[in-house]
């Protein structure tokens, strides 16, 4: 008789485990987030990001500076916010870019651990070819000794974006 409830214990225990941490989980609305950039120049970013990246532009909006103030996102400065996706699809998460008008000093920003902070986003894609294609076109220097091969299937290829933010893709050749 023990044993039945040492094992119904367990088994309790277990499935209500399982329910607080699935509630956690299911406090998303959506399940892809959405990164803010802040980038030095907007135009040139949104040409890498669209030409290089492959990302699509899939809405713009703008803060207001009052709007910014209240909210904690500046100290009143405005600004324009351009969202882009890999795809046009609910789903996807938003890499959406905002500049300051800011220089950014790529002084020692060389490799990913050089500072603190988002430093790399990683892309899977389902062919190393085109994204090759279009880095080559735009002259955007591969870093390291990159394209390479991770093992037999995937291959990985690492740049860096025009504020110094490292892309990686990997995918099959």
């Amino acid at each position: 008789m023990k044993k039945i409830q040492k094992s119904l214990l367990i088994i309790l225990c277990g499935i209500l485990s399982l329910s607080f941490s699935s509630s956690a989980q299911n406090n998303f609305a959506k399940s892809a987030i959405s990164i803010g950039v802040v980038v030095e120049d907007i135009d040139k970013s949104l040409e890498f990001y669209h030409n290089v990246v492959g990302m699509v532009k899939v809405r713009e909006f703008s803060v207001d500076s009052e709007k910014a103030k209240q909210l904690g996102l500046s100290n009143g400065e405005s600004f324009d916010v351009e969202v882009l996706k890999l795809e046009n699809s609910e789903q996807a998460t938003e890499w959406k870019l905002m500049s300051f008008n800011k220089k950014t000093s790529h002084k020692n920003k060389n490799y990913i651990p050089d500072e603190n902070g988002i430093r790399y986003v990683t892309l899977f894609v389902k062919s190393m070819t085109p994204v090759l294609e279009r880095i080559n076109k735009h002259k955007v220097k591969t870093l390291g000794e990159t394209p390479m091969m991770l093992d037999e299937n995937r291959q990985f290829v690492l740049i860096k974006d025009p504020d110094g933010n490292f892309i990686e893709f990997i995918g099959p050749k």
